[in-house]
């Protein structure tokens, strides 16, 4: 049976199976809550046992989306708990005390890479399948509403796992779906966009103390980064969602300081909120290395789209929002409704199939994700739980 400190007990243990991307990726954390539900469902009646359906994907090779699906007596959209498996890669700079696979508890807080990235929201999802479970059998019938956990792959890089999911059906346009990305006690029901550049400018190589015979490629890609700076800063600001953002992460060009550099590539992130978008995006990349051209004589410039989220805006009509919120109240822990500054597996959901019931609900701080000494408080995940779970038995039992 599940008391109120399962997801607590269950995020330590998950803690400490690797499952980085790049790196170990999510065999082995897959096949562990596999098993967990295998042992759990084996234990149940036969009738709710057999209502209850068990899928993988592979979404990339060996690397597997999982769906655990209790089927539901009535026609009402589905409510499914979203959560990644992967996290990022272990780091450097952890405490000796606190070390990243270590599931560590300290001052009631679970230390450890993932401990809000998510696997304190996986086990709280868990957590809530599991009480449903418990309680249809305790009732004696099956849920009204179908409930499903989808496990995915590949959220930290591609979000393939999340694409192979729709591709595949298990997820589409009118389930309610909840992500358990760590929200600082909000749900979040909005994202900027994400779009993605590869930018590469090329010269003409020549020896640095005759720079006029050849064509700096560097400089050229400086034109180009001032250009989509002046552009991201004249574009207007969402009323909820803030203003569009560029970052200019990584850069390469030249081989050795005496020499006129022939090649240079940039990756462009931008996040990006209505009315920008990918295609306005598209148009100042072209606009931007065509000045580049006109200012450094000499070089070409080419693109690629590496990547196009489309910005996603709140739906205050939203049932699963209302319901969410109500779930939260009646738990003691009332929620403000939010906007996530990342890019989660529901917004590519919610972008991908116009469903207008996705949101992220989960314990923990996106501020401390991907930084070493990663943690996630005892009592984030506690209320975590129990809201995840009020909201599965009031919309499905």
């Amino acid at each position: 049976m599940v008391d109120d400190q399962f997801a607590w007990r269950l995020a330590a243990e998950l803690v400490r199976i690797e499952s980085t991307d790049p790196g170990t990726y999510e065999d082995a954390i897959e096949k562990h809550i596999k098993q967990l539900v295998e042992r759990y469902v084996a234990a149940l009646p036969g009738w709710l046992s057999e209502a209850i359906r068990t899928t993988e994907v592979e979404a990339l090779p060996d690397r597997r989306d999982l769906m655990i699906r209790v089927a539901g007596t009535g026609d009402e959209p589905a409510l499914i708990y979203s959560c990644h498996m992967d996290t990022v890669t272990l780091g450097d700079g952890w405490d000796d005390a606190t070390p990243a696979l270590g599931g560590v508890v300290a001052g009631d807080r679970l230390y450890g890479r993932g401990a809000c990235d998510m696997k304190g929201g996986l086990a709280c999802a868990l957590a809530a399948l599991f009480s449903l479970l418990d309680e249809a059998a305790a009732k004696g019938s099956l849920p009204r509403r179908a409930f499903a956990l989808l496990l995915s792959v590949d959220e930290e890089d591609f979000m393939r796992g999340i694409e192979a999911a729709i591709a595949a059906g298990l997820v589409g346009a009118d389930e309610w779906v909840v992500d358990t990305e760590p929200t600082d006690g909000q749900v979040q029901v909005a994202h900027k966009g994400r779009t993605w550049f590869e930018v590469t400018m090329t010269g003409q190589t020549a020896h640095a103390s005759q720079p006029w015979k050849g064509a700096d490629a560097v400089a050229a890609m400086a034109e180009v980064v001032c250009e989509l700076q002046r552009w991201c800063a004249g574009l207007p600001e969402h009323h909820e969602l803030g203003r569009s953002t560029v970052t200019f992460g990584q850069i390469e060009g030249g081989y050795r300081p005496y020499v006129v550099p022939d090649s240079c590539k940039l990756w462009v992130d931008m996040r990006l909120v209505p009315p920008a978008s990918t295609a306005s995006a598209r148009a100042a990349v072209e606009a931007a290395i065509a000045r580049a051209e006109e200012r450094v004589p000499g070089n070409r410039g080419s693109y690629e789209i590496t990547g196009d989220r489309p910005p996603i805006e709140r739906d205050p009509g939203s049932p699963l929002l209302a319901a969410l919120l109500s779930a939260a109240e009646e738990e003691g822990a009332p929620a403000e409704v939010g906007f996530f500054t990342g890019y989660t597996d529901t917004a590519v959901i919610a972008g991908t199939c116009g469903n207008k019931n996705c949101m992220s609900y989960g314990p923990g701080s996106l501020a401390l994700a991907h930084k070493p000494n990663e943690y996630v408080p005892r009592a984030d995940v506690l209320r975590v739980q129990r809201v995840l779970t009020r909201l599965a038995l009031d919309t499905c039992l």
